[in-house]
């Protein structure tokens, strides 16, 4: 009985009601279904836990604002307990921002442009901070992803954030190991700007999938100085 109280509760949330809509009362919902006020109540957490509405004391249950925590929080999880699955974020990144910047090539809107613009332009100057620079960085990718006009991509991006902010520091380590500079993956990010501006999406999504190879091969790059790191301090040959 609660199942079918959660698919009625879901189509009114995802179909008919606006972020911050209150939902009907449970006694409203009750006698509309013809099931308990506990049958409701139970239906009504059971949204709260996947995110779809939020409950406050006293106050009817209001549909939720689109949130990414609980996959970022998955994607965090999965970083921390293996650093190696890094590389296979990128391979989810790659799936989705190639697609992304084709997209964007083809549909963002002047706002869109400029706002990735201005996330570039950050960039340039934050060259000297790495702190600065990494979030303008992810700034950028959520700007174009933006200009997709994809809405659900956006979603996934940013749901990537917070474990791509390790990433980007670390492959930007791996980067400047193999003889990279900060200038070269400004211009990258440039390169990407340039395709999407020119409103070419073929171009926009081969200079997206270079971006993100070169990205692989850095991160690669990293997590081969910290074995070899390893290795050397665990080595007993190795006098101190």
């Amino acid at each position: 009985m609660t199942d079918s109280v959660v698919v009625h509760l879901e189509d009114l949330i995802l179909g008919e009601l606006e972020p911050g809509s209150e939902l009907p009362s449970e006694s409203e919902l009750a006698g509309q279904l013809g099931v308990s006020r506990l049958t409701v109540r139970e239906a009504t957490k059971s949204l709260q836990a996947r995110g779809l509405v939020d409950i406050r004391q006293g106050r009817r249950p209001i549909v939720a604002h689109p949130s990414a925590g609980p996959i970022g929080d998955y994607f965090s999880a999965a970083v921390r307990r293996d650093p190696r699955r890094l590389m296979d974020l990128i391979e989810v990144r790659r799936a989705l921002e190639v697609h992304i910047a084709s997209l964007a090539a083809t549909s963002a809107s002047r706002a869109a442009i400029v706002a990735a613009e201005g996330t570039l332009g950050a960039m340039r100057a934050a060259a000297d901070d790495p702190v600065a620079f990494h979030e303008s960085d992810i700034r950028f990718h959520e700007s174009i992803a933006e200009g997709s006009g994809n809405q659900l991509l956006c979603f996934l991006i940013e749901a990537m954030e917070e474990p791509l902010r390790v990433a980007r520091m670390q492959s930007m380590e791996g980067h400047l190991a193999r003889g990279g500079s900060v200038q070269d993956v400004i211009e990258a990010h440039e390169r990407i700007l340039d395709r999407v501006k020119a409103r070419d999406a073929k171009g926009a999504a081969e200079a997206m999938r270079q971006h993100l190879s070169q990205t692989a091969r850095d991160l690669r790059a990293f997590l081969a100085l910290g074995r070899a790191a390893h290795e050397e301090s665990t080595d007993p040959t190795v006098v101190a």
